[in-house]
């Protein structure tokens, strides 16, 4: 199973406990570069927390959202619809997430609290 997660106004800690609410075993990071203006959530510090509380790390970047596309997720109606056309586009094969998502209760981690306002949500209603 696959969830999204968005990290927006949260402190590591409160981001851990919600990863474990859900029960999530494996967290997949889906944003285009995994560097955050919050530390706790740049690539090697995120992962070696997850890795405390026993959850599992893996930075996809191949399915982030590239900056030029950015801006509709935020913006109105039309511009979102546009930006998830666009990114649906771009996105490829979600085989690896599939398969991990297998064996494991995976969480589509990105920036977002809004997950509507998200390309995770596109990831999520594409897979089988």
């Amino acid at each position: 199973m696959v969830v999204g997660i968005g990290y927006e106004g949260l402190s590591l800690p409160e981001f851990l406990a919600r990863v474990s609410a859900l029960g999530v075993s494996h967290v997949v990071d889906v944003r285009y570069a995994a560097r955050s203006r919050k530390p706790p959530f740049n690539k090697k510090a995120l992962a070696a927390a997850l890795s405390s509380v026993g959850v599992g790390y893996t930075h996809m970047p191949e399915l982030g959202n590239p900056p030029s596309n950015r801006p509709g997720f935020g913006g109105s109606p039309a511009e979102l619809v546009a930006s998830r056309a666009v990114y649906a586009g771009l996105m490829p094969s979600l085989t690896p997430l599939v398969e991990l998502a297998s064996r494991e209760r995976v969480a589509l981690l990105c920036f977002e609290a809004d997950q509507s306002r998200c390309h995770r949500d596109v990831i999520l209603s594409s897979l089988p």
